[in-house]
């Protein structure tokens, strides 16, 4: 079966478990490690395509779950997927919509998300069972898959490995998800064991899944029925049945070493082309999850660490082997006025920018930070102009997506603990 991607492992970080490399793919090279931006339903918002690549995004991640639902994967398919869909000609991730599973579950009508701290008594879950809350689920879990009410309209919908598996081939990206549940660290001992059992069957189904379909595909590839004539969308289906995809496992195990390191060793034995590490986090202790978890995994493979995007915690990620990392939060935080610079967050709508003439974050290389002020910032936030989300959006994507590649050049040069320390030493001086 035809390789979809390549890993190469460049330099690796002296005593720990780091490293940089480049991670090649149907659609482009990747340079590791790197920030991948979220664009959920196909879009980043308030960015056009055009402005991720310049400012240096490598690498787009989208959401099943919202897709399948809005506007549907066999549209996007017909479109001929969702590179020509929206207009991104790089590489490309699609998540398994296992996450979809967490949130409107256990965590619908909770604070909950994918870093928590678990000494928060209002997070603690006793017993699955029971919803003593009061607070209706929008996803039900079996050992067969998930039916869950869509958040649009209320239909019934039922997910399955095989069925996310399905979703996400039509969506044509670059590296895929095994489906998966995601569990969160409040959980009880016996529920996180039930539900690495079913995250392991889940696993298994979606490989073969999607061995069935990648040999379906090449198949149809190479026979005299495949011509490329004309550019509507029979060739555009053509061209994305001939393309070949990765699909990652994903390790869960909450806060239990036992548990994440045997998640590890299973998954690690199955025949995927890559890693992710899921699962909600408990902020006390997960650089440790992630270490147990990258000592089991094998080396020559890329790791992925889903839903991680805050700067403390990329350089422990990268620290400890990760490769690849997506977050919303960059442009989450932009569109309510959060923006990063070196010396810690800032929120510009605080009074004291209103008459600020200095750039967003003094010395950084981004259009907003080239051309617009502290107080025009703040000035389009006030009058609730759109362009404000736009400007810090560009620069909050550039400042995370530049500092995981100063990571990589760092690991490179072995310079890398030094760059830390003073990156993390500067950035706790300000707060928000």
């Amino acid at each position: 079966m035809k390789k979809a991607i390549d890993f190469k492992i460049e330099k690796r970080l002296e005593g720990f478990l780091g490293r940089a490399g480049t991670l090649t793919t149907p659609h482009g090279v990747i340079e590791t490690p790197s920030f991948v931006v979220v664009g959920t339903k196909g879009t980043v918002k308030a960015m056009t395509p055009e402005q991720l690549k310049e400012i240096g995004v490598q690498v787009t991640l989208a959401n099943t779950y919202h897709l399948y639902l809005q506007p549907g994967n066999e549209l996007i398919r017909e479109a001929g997927g969702l590179h020509k869909f929206m207009n991104w000609q790089g590489p490309m991730m699609t998540d398994s919509g296992g996450f979809q599973v967490f949130s409107l579950g256990v965590a619908y009508g909770k604070e909950l998300s994918k870093v928590v701290s678990v000494t928060d008594p209002s997070l603690l879950i006793p017993e699955r069972s029971t919803a003593e809350d009061g607070v209706p689920r929008l996803a039900t879990i079996g050992n067969d898959g998930v039916s869950f009410r869509s958040h649009l309209d209320g239909s019934l919908h039922y997910i399955t490995p095989e069925k996310s598996i399905e979703i996400q081939h039509n969506l044509g990206a670059d590296i895929i998800f095994a489906f998966d549940e995601c569990t969160s660290p409040t959980e009880t001992a016996r529920y996180q064991e039930e539900a690495l059992s079913r995250t392991h069957s889940w696993a298994k189904r979606s490989l073969e899944e999607h061995k069935k379909r990648e040999e379906a595909k090449q198949e149809y590839a190479n026979s005299s029925r495949f011509t490329l004539k004309g550019s509507d969308a029979t060739q555009n289906s053509h061209i994305l049945a001939s393309l070949p995809q990765a699909l990652f496992g994903i390790v869960q195990g909450g806060r239990s070493e036992e548990l994440r390191k045997k998640s590890a060793k299973v998954i690690g034995e199955m025949d995927f082309d890559g890693f992710g590490i899921g699962g909600s986090f408990a902020k006390e202790d997960m650089s440790t999850a992630v270490k147990w978890v990258n000592e089991v995994l094998p080396e020559d493979k890329p790791r992925h660490l889903l839903g991680i995007g805050e700067p403390e915690d990329l350089f422990s990620g990268v620290e400890n082997g990760v490769d690849l990392f997506d977050c919303v939060g960059p442009t989450r935080i932009a569109r309510n006025g959060t923006m990063f610079t070196k010396n810690g967050k800032i929120n510009i709508l605080n009074a004291k920018f209103v008459k600020d003439f200095g750039s967003v974050d003094e010395g950084c290389g981004c259009n907003t930070c080239q051309n617009y002020t502290r107080a025009y910032l703040s000035h389009l936030f006030r009058a609730k102009e759109m362009l404000g989300a736009t400007l810090a959006s560009i620069h909050n994507v550039y400042f995370i997506t530049n500092l995981v590649k100063q990571m990589r050049n760092a690991i490179l040069n072995d310079t890398f603990h030094e760059f830390k320390n003073e990156f993390l030493k500067n950035y706790a001086k300000q707060s928000i």
